[in-house]
């Protein structure tokens, strides 16, 4: 963030300094956790239902801020407004607006219904080695996520990754008003938040809005193997890079689309292939765990060729990434052998047969025993039932060796070797009694089940290498 006094600051929120007498200058990033401060930076005190940021001020300022920006005075140096959450919107996009009327910094955004945080935390290892990066943290990626993304951006910063969620028509535009796209990603359409938006046609006009805020300058980065996703060209004037794993008839790519090319897995289920665009190929070997990793990577990669970046660049930098934001694909071997595969930081139906293909492959490729610890699949409303039923279903065709279901919610999920647990502490008494040392576990779930602690247990319990 670049330098900024309190009045400065409420000049561009409409906000009233309170007990600044030495007139403090913020040159840190804004944050809202006091556990992870930032020094010189500018806590926003938010009001929830649980806890009120306010009362946590003081802390905020002992551990480094110098301010904070909240809806009442609370004795240290303050903007006061009415809203916090819009004036930390209008902060975020006075603060973009300045970096781009004063050097080349450039805004990729991307969203589809899975795959963002993987495919942002590649693009954003992509562009930091070419120069200064500022990508979203984790799946900070909302009202309130992407303007603190947007406040760690400084004059240095070249690029601006920034993932952008979605649960509602209307979400994405507003996230865009904050923070105007000059490249924007789609990866998809799938079943996630399928309860809040009605179907999977309004899950594809919400998608688009991501599009349809580009300037003609601007590029669209479009997966063509999603026929949804495909059709958004014509919701745009801006340049369009398509990424595809099929071949040209079968996708209609042309020359500066990107194509994956000769995908082969290894016994991990790590992907290599060729990417190429415009008669370059260059080769990749991802070390990250998953077949589906692959189209991830395409995406990430026409995004930094949209913004200059070599294709060969680009392979030498997907090839030398080993791990994602946290718990997703985080494959650990303990010191006798088991492999544990964490991927429980969300889960959705595609995401979830992506997890337990991956399970499988690894099975069948390490002649290894495999066992799926899952949970709840939150946020799909009506066919929420069915959607737990058809990953029964799923484990039950691969020949899944043991599938342990943990919680109520996630009851619908059967199976002819399905085994159901009420809590985390049954999970882990169960795979006490059960796990061999040569076998693969999958651990995944919606973040609410919170399954990591399972992976943790057991990681905890045999050491790891």
């Amino acid at each position: 963030m670049i330098a900024w006094s309190l009045t400065e600051i409420a000049g561009i929120v409409d906000g009233v300094v309170h007990d600044d007498p030495d007139g403090v200058v913020v040159t840190g990033p804004a944050f809202i956790d006091t556990r992870t401060p930032e020094s010189g930076g500018l806590f926003a005190a938010f009001v929830g239902e649980n806890a009120d940021g306010h009362d946590h001020a003081r802390a905020a300022v002992d551990a480094g801020a110098v301010a904070i920006l909240g809806s009442r005075p609370v004795g240290v140096p303050a903007v006061v407004v009415g809203d916090v959450q819009a004036a930390l919107q209008s902060l975020a996009a006075e603060l973009l607006r300045r970096l781009r009327a004063g050097g080349t910094i450039s805004v990729l955004a991307l969203t589809g219904s899975q795959g963002k945080t993987s495919t942002k935390d590649l693009l954003a290892r992509i562009l930091a080695a070419q120069a200064p990066t500022v990508a979203t943290a984790g799946s900070f990626n909302n009202e309130i996520g992407l303007p603190l993304t947007v406040l760690r951006a400084d004059a240095d910063t070249r690029f601006l990754v920034l993932e952008m969620g979605s649960r509602g028509i209307g979400h994405l535009r507003e996230l865009c008003e904050i923070a105007p796209p000059d490249v924007s990603v789609v990866l998809n359409v799938g079943l996630a938040h399928l309860g809040e938006f009605g179907s999977r046609e309004n899950i594809a006009l919400a998608k688009g809005e991501l599009v349809e805020a580009l300037t003609d300058a601007g590029v669209a980065v479009l997966n063509l193997d999603d026929p949804r996703v495909a059709a958004m060209r014509e919701r745009t004037t801006a340049r369009v890079i398509g990424f595809t794993e099929q071949d040209e008839a079968q996708s209609g790519a042309g020359p500066d689309d990107i194509r994956v090319i000769g995908l082969e897995v290894d016994a991990f289920d790590r992907a290599s292939f060729s990417l190429e665009q415009a008669g370059v190929r260059a080769q990749v070997r991802l070390q990250i765990l998953g077949r589906h990793q692959a189209s991830n990577a395409a995406a990430a990669a026409a995004a930094a060729t949209a913004v200059g970046v070599s294709l060969p660049d680009v392979a030498a930098a997907l090839s030398e990434v080993t791990a994602l934001s946290r718990w997703r694909m985080e494959l650990t071997e303990r010191d006798d052998g088991l492999v544990v595969i964490n991927d429980a930081y969300n889960a959705n139906p595609d995401s979830m047969r992506a997890a337990l293909h991956t399970l499988h492959d690894i099975g069948q490729r390490a002649g290894r025993r495999t066992i799926a610890v899952l949970g709840e699949m939150r946020e799909l409303g009506p066919t929420a039932a069915d959607e737990h039923a058809a990953v029964g279903d799923l484990a039950d065709t691969l020949g899944i060796d043991q599938v342990l279901v943990v919680g109520v919610e996630a009851a619908a999920i059967g199976g002819n070797v399905t085994h159901h647990v009420a809590s985390v502490t049954d999970a882990l008494d169960w795979l006490r009694q059960n796990v061999l040392r040569d076998d693969v576990v999958l651990v995944k779930a919606s973040r609410g089940a919170r399954l990591e602690r399972v992976a943790d247990g057991l990681l905890e319990e045999g050491g790891k290498r």
